[in-house]
């Protein structure tokens, strides 16, 4: 019989950079999209008790990134 998946929970990862708009930076600090992009995982609700926090690729701001996690 297979075992319950009671301890493990689904969990949203949210890009950490914000929307820059001011003039005076550089090109490079500037996102390319507007918005902010979200990640669908899941977590072990025993082993991490803590927010997760992982670095993954933006494609708005087209680097990498910490995504963490959010209610």
């Amino acid at each position: 019989m297979a075992k319950n998946k009671g301890s493990r929970i689904v969990i949203t990862l949210e890009c950490c950079c914000k929307n820059i708009q001011n003039s005076n930076l550089t090109e490079k600090y500037i996102k390319r999209k507007k918005g902010v992009f979200r990640y669908t995982t899941s977590k072990n609700k025993r082993n991490n008790p803590n927010r997760l926090e992982l670095r993954k690729f933006c494609p708005n701001c087209n680097t990498h990134e910490n995504f963490k996690e959010i209610k």
